[in-house]
């Protein structure tokens, strides 16, 4: 985002009252100065001109003299009632930036206060990279949307967390669809969508009713994760399905998701969104940590003072924990005792959220 004009463009008054130039007292012209007007005529020394903030000062301008700083006597001339230092309460031109200068790099958020901005320099629209789109398919023939679990159904906790977390990552959420256990379905869902990304909740194992793997071999799809060695999460995949598409195979169980959520499609919408990837942070836990004996864990926390508290209810299956937390402690195989470190995944809520598109 290169400047297109300096910032002001012209010398401002940074306040109401009035431009005066030299030493006062000053005699006050009739005609005033207001913001959005032509160039006033030249002020001579000894002379004052009333002027509105933002107006463009009269040439030869020493100073403005606010409002509430200025007297005038039984003559009409003008008395400074504190001191008056040459440039006070004028923004110079080019004060801000000047023509050309990089006022913001490629890869910013474009905030509210960058089009802010951007206006300001000039500008009538922006280059930007558009939310990646996403299009999520529940599957599973248990999980109901309604009421509470009976008869072998299970609420699904999925459908409704996945859509806000998608669009607070920065993603375009375009629909969300419930598939069940449909071959056939979940194959014509994935081959005809045109989303940059395809979100799957389920199926990623391989028992009877986990139709990812076959539908990803039976679209030509290429596998580029299947599986990490992470817990909760571990049958999480990854998968080009063309040159511009991709799809992430979400574990069915919430926080084996979250798991996914965070370390495939967080990386993976950022790159698509030209973001850079965070600096990661250590932080040392105030409690020792259960480990897995081969695979990491990721063990949702509170961040208290300086030390990351790890949460109860951390089973794949629980978001009771997940709900309360702040981040995600990424724990190494065998644990991680009191007072050591361990890297935390920031939570997009806990992270200062996300803007409107990207540049």
């Amino acid at each position: 985002l290169p400047a297109l004009t300096d910032l002001p463009s012209f010398d401002t008054s940074a306040m109401d009252g009035w431009a005066v130039a030299g030493p006062g007292p000053w005699t006050v012209r009739d005609e005033g100065v207001l913001a959005g007007h032509a160039q006033p005529a030249r002020l001579t020394d000894g002379e004052a001109a009333g002027v509105a903030t933002g107006a463009r000062v009269p040439p030869d301008t020493t100073a403005v003299l606010r409002t509430e700083h200025g007297r005038t006597d039984d003559r009409g001339r003008l008395h400074p009632t504190r001191g008056v230092v040459h440039g006070q309460d004028i923004r110079p031109r080019g004060q801000e930036c000047r023509t050309g200068d990089q006022l913001l790099a490629v890869g910013t958020l474009t905030t509210p206060a960058v089009l802010g901005l951007a206006a300001a320099a000039g500008y009538d629209t922006l280059t930007v990279v558009p939310r990646p789109r996403v299009d999520v398919l529940v599957l599973g023939d248990e999980l109901l949307t309604a009421g509470l679990p009976h008869d072998g159904l299970i609420r699904d906790a999925l459908g409704p967390m996945l859509p806000p977390w998608l669009r607070a990552l920065g993603a375009e959420v375009r629909s969300v669809r419930r598939i069940g256990d449909d071959a056939e379905a979940l194959h014509r869902a994935v081959t005809t969508s045109d989303a940059d990304l395809v979100v799957t909740t389920g199926g990623t194992a391989a028992g009877p009713v986990d139709h990812v793997h076959p539908i990803l071999r039976r679209a030509g799809a290429e596998l580029l994760v299947d599986g990490v060695q992470v817990r909760p999460g571990h049958p999480m995949l990854l998968a080009r399905l063309k040159d511009d598409q991709h799809l992430v195979g979400l574990p069915g169980n919430p926080l084996a998701a979250v798991s996914g959520l965070l370390t495939l499609a967080e990386p993976l919408l950022r790159t698509l969104a030209a973001r850079p990837a965070p600096e990661p942070y250590p932080v040392p836990l105030r409690d020792a940590v259960q480990g897995h004996p081969y695979d990491t864990r990721l063990v949702p926390v509170v961040l208290r003072g300086d030390a990351a508290v790890p949460l109860h209810y951390n089973g794949p299956a629980m978001l009771r924990g997940i709900a309360a937390a702040d981040a995600l402690a990424v724990v190494p195989p065998g644990g991680a005792r009191s007072g050591e470190e361990a890297e935390l995944l920031d939570l997009p809520w806990a992270a200062g959220g996300i803007g409107v598109c990207f540049t």
